[in-house]
């Protein structure tokens, strides 16, 4: 992706169980364009091996702060001077308790004394560790003096116990990581958004068509704009208006949004299939207005094109997003149109007379294989920011 092309971070390795999760953090850094390099504690290389994070890397381990051969040229401040920012994933409370107290008795302590580069610190500890406090009053001292701390997460715990204290995971770590060297997560991609509905003509006065207002395909195509992303909306016939910085190209109908779909793939890193395209139209479309005559009017009609199974199939496309709104069986609904239509994600919602029509708010669950996320009920605008931050997250994962 490159959102972390040539950005130069000192990975540092603390004794946690989740030292491992090291692993997976310096390979998505790297997946990102990111320069890596690790200082591994004695606790942390209890738990990982020099050697993995050195293969992941591409580059030596650091771990004595007393090693001759580097310390002849002054390791530890040359560590300190390369870096742009460091990152501690994972931080045990030991590690927080001698960062809090200026302690620089190790090479990543005190290569975060000799730095002038930001540091963020992802603890990880038991529940009760994290809330002893002890603990609250050394992340207390830390957030005074600018350390980022990011999480814990709750969850269950390796000692068996449940809550606070897990490491945020490392994809959510290298979002986080993206966003602090500006432009965004998404920064210089290129995002399609499709948004609102169709028009499918059945006289020059008539048409079939859905309730889609458009608002949630508009509010992705504003959050992937702030994201740094370069956007195109392709819009159905809807008054709303264009967010800042955004391109629109305004459609009608599912076979003109295919179209427009296709001729502005070429060079597209994410494509969002939020509009709410028309499953059928007229098989036949009357050359004038139908009049009121008959009793009963059978209307025949004809599956439209499908524009999400269509870019699917594209070698070597763009991450894909679907939605899908349904009125029972969320998950099942979701999780087949997968399988069947090939997206990389799916965004789901129930709808109805009273939720996700003509309202600012939506609720959204968000399924890929092998995993989900409910991005809970807000509003539009704030899914928007969360689901591009969680498309973020997976094109980082999947490298």
């Amino acid at each position: 992706m490159g959102i972390l092309t040539n950005r130069r971070v000192l990975l540092g390795i603390g004794g946690s169980v989740a030292a491992y999760k090291g692993a997976e953090v310096v390979r998505l850094l790297k997946a990102a364009g990111a320069r890596v390099r690790v200082v591994l504690t004695a606790g942390g290389a209890r738990f990982i091996t020099p050697l993995t994070l050195q293969a992941l890397s591409g580059r030596p381990v650091h771990e004595d702060l007393l090693d001759p051969a580097a310390e002849a040229a002054m390791g530890h401040i040359e560590l300190a001077r390369w870096a742009e920012l460091v990152l501690i994933a994972p931080a045990s409370a030991n590690l927080m308790g001698r960062l809090a107290a200026g302690l620089a008795d190790d090479l990543l302590t005190t290569a975060c004394l000799a730095t002038a580069a930001p540091v963020m610190v992802a603890p990880a500890m038991n529940r009760h560790m994290w809330a002893a406090a002890a603990t609250r009053a050394n992340r207390h001292t830390l957030e005074q003096r600018g350390v980022i701390l990011l999480g814990p997460d709750e969850g269950d715990q390796a000692c068996g116990d449940s809550g606070p204290g897990r490491m945020v995971e490392p994809a959510e770590l290298v979002a986080t990581v993206a966003r602090h060297f500006g432009g965004g997560p998404l920064a210089g991609l290129r995002v399609m958004v499709t948004a609102g509905p169709t028009r499918e003509a059945l006289d020059p006065v008539r048409y079939l068509s859905n309730r889609s207002s458009g608002r949630m395909g508009f509010a992705v195509a504003a959050a992937a704009r702030r994201a740094g992303a370069e956007v195109v909306l392709v819009a159905g016939p809807v008054a709303l208006a264009t967010p800042p910085g955004v391109e629109r190209v305004d459609t009608v109908s599912a076979a003109d949004m295919l179209e427009t779909v296709m001729s502005n793939l070429a060079g597209c890193d994410i494509f969002v299939a939020a509009a709410a395209v028309a499953d059928y139209r007229p098989a036949q479309r009357r050359p004038d207005k139908i009049k009121k005559d008959a009793a009963i009017m059978e209307l025949a009609l004809e599956r439209t094109p499908d524009i999400l199974a269509t870019v699917a199939m594209v070698e070597e496309g763009p991450f894909i997003v679907g939605f899908a709104a349904e009125t029972r069986d969320l998950e099942r609904h979701a999780r087949d149109k997968l399988e069947r239509k090939g997206p990389d994600l799916v965004a789901a919602n129930l709808v109805g007379d009273k939720q996700g029509f003509d309202s600012d708010y939506n609720a959204l669950t968000v399924y890929w294989r092998g995993g989900s996320r409910d991005l809970g009920r807000a509003t539009k605008g704030e899914l928007a920011d969360g689901l591009i931050t969680l498309i973020a997250e997976r094109m980082i994962e999947q490298g």
